[in-house]
């Protein structure tokens, strides 16, 4: 069978497309990294909750909130230790080594996330999107200094 070279290219231009796609979606190997993830992923799937109760894709369910809200305020206290030791470069972690050479202000902002997520009212779904501007902006701010935007 003979493919045209425009149907070639195409095909490789899929397979890179892919394996870097699956590359960017590599889990970290190093242990630091990993429980920086670990961390991290908590932190997403409670934002995840509570977004989409703010958002009306999910109903408001009182003890979902409460337990998402429970978990980002206990994923937030954990950044420190988490964060505490760079160790190899890992190339699936997404940490910039400024967090290490300006630990103290990131610590700062690991606590005003913390603070935000205490202060969060979920007792309903207008109340957590009220509440979800303060979290965001402590997570914006964090991630625009110290993530590496893959």
């Amino acid at each position: 069978m003979t493919f045209s070279p425009a149907f070639a290219r195409t095909i490789l231009l899929g397979t890179l497309l892919a394996a870097g796609a699956a590359f960017a979606q590599a889990e970290a190997t190093d242990p630091n990294a990993v429980m920086r993830q670990t961390t991290m992923k908590e932190i997403g799937g409670a934002m995840k909750v509570l977004g989409d109760m703010a958002g009306g894709k999910a109903a408001y369910d009182a003890p979902a909130a409460q337990a998402a809200k429970a978990k980002l305020i206990e994923a937030a206290g954990q950044i420190p230790t988490s964060f505490a030791t760079e160790g190899a470069a890992d190339p699936a972690s997404e940490a910039k080594p400024e967090i290490w050479t300006s630990w103290d202000d990131f610590l700062k902002d690991a606590e005003t996330l913390k603070t935000a997520a205490a202060a969060a009212d979920v007792s309903s779904a207008d109340t957590i999107k009220a509440s979800m501007g303060a979290i965001g902006a402590a997570c914006k701010d964090c991630h625009t200094e110290y993530r590496v935007m893959k």
